[in-house]
């Protein structure tokens, strides 16, 4: 069963933020805990981590670096 990644807060302010880069490729085995990609906010940039263990699928429309992501955009 597909697990969907959603862009976090990183603070009580955030309503967007800016992609980074992914940490892991696509079709890579990920372990619960490791860091997938970076968000960056006004303040920081913070390594967002995974919350399940599985294969990473990322879709040709998934964010590239530098692209505008919404907290709660998949």
């Amino acid at each position: 069963m597909p697990i969907e990644i959603i862009v976090p807060r990183l603070g009580w302010s955030m309503d967007e933020g800016t992609f980074g880069e992914w940490l892991k490729r696509d079709g890579e085995y990920v372990n619960e805990g490791e860091m997938i990609f970076v968000l960056e906010g006004e303040k920081a940039s913070q390594e967002i981590e995974s919350f399940d263990s599985g294969i990473l699928h990322i879709p040709a429309d998934a964010p590239k670096p530098g692209d505008t992501v919404a907290v709660g955009q998949l």
